[in-house]
């Protein structure tokens, strides 16, 4: 273990524990004049991740909210020049595989929730770090601790590139061209949870893929950071037993639950998440429960009555606290119940789960006072947290869908009203946690705001104060998105939106988009570069889909993927920022579909996406064959495509198509010199054939090998040859 180091403002030690707070959290020890920081890596290379503790000294109602309790880091760095950085509150989590169970994340609380802080430096030398607790009483800050950062070689994060701004470079100048697809849900519920995601992570980047798209916006259903996680319902089906207090009215706000006399059997208590225990560990439950007249509550636990019925007094409620043990192999706890008896009606509140010896709150989810936004998921943030260290670990890079549309869509109608304003302000909340917690990471592309809000909200407000916002406390200056259920230019444009994004699918009533992924997918390529104004873009979904947008039943039909082949190639060499992101993960991972990647990670590797000026080619070729590509000056990359290779004539017509042999490639505009043609077969990923060819009046003639499907090509000049 390493050493650490701390530092304490001078006040005196902080005393025990205080009780736990609202939502099932546990603030720092009371002692008003106390701040603490300990640095807990107090050596690191240049961009890594630095961590530090914190101890406030005060409890909050919400320490979420920056209006109740701001908590951040004043970091100066060798040059003398000074950044500030947010702090974030957290539950940490020890996580194990359970055996015979792979579906479900165990994941348990370690410790009890506090105050953390992340930081990762770019330039090598020694840096001192200042803690600060602001709020309505003012400001306490730490004393400075100090941290060395040693230098190491890295790229750094993913930046818009200042040589040409329609491509992605890294902080070292090294491009980057995204290739990947979505993996947007991952949870028990999930084609794949967080384990097998992370084995899935390293076979992506096994095949040369670098990117991924992943949404932490999943209501319920997966992972989502901000969103309704309740042990009484789910979204798809939201009917649950939540009622106004039975004392208190509608007007008082606060809620609880009725144990419906209509009920036929025990109400379960079923969180989102499963609930994860030790083995041979004692737990109490406890809440409080109000009945009317000849009507009692039994708490059920693993099917089994637990303790006596609990009825309530005549006027009041009836404090419950109920123990019980897992057993010796036991780490789920699967089966909490609330069975009434009697004629009349029951009500719940405040139910508790905890370990017996004390610790954190197990059951969150019950809380159905907790606010949706504002709130940030504890475990759902340790998965994001486990996500972008398997992405550091692998070599991939993850854009991040952050905030669930539903929650603020419905807010977002009118850019004066008061609901509006208060989406912003939420949303940034939102976005300052997502800084100080996960903002350190290199392999963190972007940040995206929505996945497929309504393109026709007036949303220029939102997105340029979020906008403005991010600029101010994302020191690491990370790149900003989001995408709308239809085209949106006005998107595109956005000054405070740093990549350009759009959808498409290729389903059977757009007949010709359907059957010719090439053409329909150039069509909606075409048409974002044309809307862009010179930023990066990317096709951020794509797939074969029904027309309610659910997968094609001709999916599993192509078994080699040509589609996916096609508009991998077809959109590399477009002047696209990355490929085509695939959005059926679960597909692609069953019918091994990384292997594509691969030929084409490795044909555009050597590409001088940043600093060659490259420009879609102008090309004509003989027997009908397609032609997408590149050009500058001196080289030219570009993808050569049969079209009776389409998927359609491929796997639904069963036409397979004849060798193509004697065609003629023609190219320009290249300066006049010798160039060297280097043809490549897509699906092996190597070179065919090579000839040194003539630029003569910027025109280049060229002969293609003998091909069925298609082929690649490179004709490079000058010094690269």
């Amino acid at each position: 273990m390493r050493a650490r180091t701390t530092a304490v403002m001078a006040g005196g030690m902080l005393a025990a524990l205080v009780p736990a707070l609202p939502w099932g959290l546990v603030a720092a020890a009371e002692s008003p004049q106390a701040v603490q920081l300990e640095v807990l890596t107090p050596q690191a290379g240049q961009y890594e991740r630095i961590d530090f503790r914190l101890q406030i000294g005060r409890q909050y109602r919400n320490p979420f909210d920056p209006d109740e309790v701001e908590v951040g880091l004043r970091i100066r760095g060798p040059d003398g020049a000074e950044v500030t950085l947010p702090a974030f509150f957290a539950q940490d989590y020890r996580r194990q595989e359970i055996p015979g169970d792979p579906r479900r994340d165990w994941c348990y609380p370690l410790g009890m929730p506090g105050w953390k802080g992340r930081f990762a430096a770019g330039q090598p030398g020694t840096y001192t770090a200042v803690a600060a607790r602001r709020d309505a009483t003012g400001t306490v800050e730490s004393a400075p601790v100090v941290f060395e950062v040693k230098a190491k070689p890295g790229r750094g994060y993913v930046r818009i590139s200042r040589k040409d701004p329609r491509f992605f470079t890294f902080d070292d100048g090294t491009p980057y061209f995204a290739i990947g697809h979505n993996h947007a849900f991952v949870g028990s519920m999930q084609y794949a949870n967080l384990g097998r995601t992370e084995k899935i992570f390293w076979e992506i980047a096994r095949f040369g893929g670098n990117f991924l798209r992943i949404w932490v916006c999943c209501e319920d259903w997966a992972t989502a950071i901000e969103a309704r996680k309740s042990a009484w319902g789910r979204s798809w089906a939201w009917r649950p037993p939540i009622v106004p207090m039975p004392d208190q009215g509608p007007a008082a706000g606060r809620k609880c639950i009725e144990i419906a006399r209509e009920r036929s059997g025990p109400l379960a208590v079923s969180p989102s998440h499963p609930l994860a225990v030790l083995p041979n560990t004692e737990y109490v439950l406890s809440g409080r429960i109000r009945t009317e007249p000849e009507t009692s509550v039994h708490v059920l636990v693993g099917g089994r009555r637990v303790g006596e019925a609990i009825r309530g007094p005549a006027e009041g409620w009836a404090p419950f606290s109920r123990r019980f043990s897992t057993g010796q192999s036991q780490y789920w706890l699967d089966a909490i119940a609330l069975e009434r008896q009697g004629r009349g009606r029951a009500w719940l509140d405040g139910l508790s789960l905890v370990e017996a010896r004390g610790g954190p709150e197990l059951l969150w989810e019950a809380d159905v006072n907790r606010p949706v936004r504002g709130y940030y998921n504890p475990v759902d943030c340790f998965i994001v947290d486990q996500l972008l260290e398997a992405a550091e670990k692998s070599g991939l890079y993850l854009q991040l869908t952050l905030i669930t549309r539903d929650l603020y869509m419905g807010s977002l109608k009118d850019p004066a009203s008061a609901p509006y304003a208060q989406a912003i302000a939420d949303a940034k909340k939102l976005l300052r946690y997502a800084v100080a917690r996960w903002g350190y990471s290199t392999h963190l592309a972007a940040w995206e705001y929505f996945n497929e809000i309504d393109p026709r909200l007036p949303t220029e407000r939102f997105y340029e104060e979020l906008g403005r916002y991010l600029e101010q406390i994302d020191v690491y200056r990370h790149l900003r998105t989001t995408s709308t259920w239809h085209p949106s230019p006005k998107d595109w444009q956005h000054p405070q939106l740093d990549v350009a994004q759009a959808h498409h699918y290729l389903r059977p009533e757009l007949k010709e988009v359907f059957r010719d992924e090439v053409a329909g997918g150039l069509k909606a390529i075409d048409f974002l570069l044309e809307h862009t104004r010179g930023k990066p873009a990317i096709m951020a979904e794509f797939g074969l889909a029904e027309n309610n947008f659910q997968l094609s039943a001709y999916m599993k039909r192509d078994s080699e993927l040509v589609h996916f082949h096609n508009a991998l190639w077809m959109s590399a060499l477009s002047g696209m920022a990355g490929t085509a992101a695939f959005w059926w993960w679960e597909q692609l991972d069953q019918m091994g579909a990384y292997r594509h990647y691969r030929p084409l990670a490795d044909f555009v590797a050597d590409i001088p996406w940043t600093t060659a000026n490259l420009q879609r080619m102008g090309a004509t070729a003989t027997h009908g064959l397609r032609v997408v590509g590149l050009a500058a000056k001196d080289r030219a990359y570009f993808w050569v495509h049969n079209p009776q290779a389409t998927w359609w004539n491929l796997v639904v017509e069963g036409r397979k198509p004849e060798p193509i042999a004697g065609a003629a490639v023609e190219i320009r505009p290249l300066a006049d010199g010798t160039y060297r043609a280097e043809w490549w077969d897509t699906y092996a990923g190597k070179p065919v054939a090579k000839a040194s060819v003539q630029s003569r009046s910027g025109v280049v003639h060229l002969a293609v090998p003998t091909m069925v499907r298609d082929l690649a090509c490179k004709v490079v000049g000058g010094s690269d040859r």
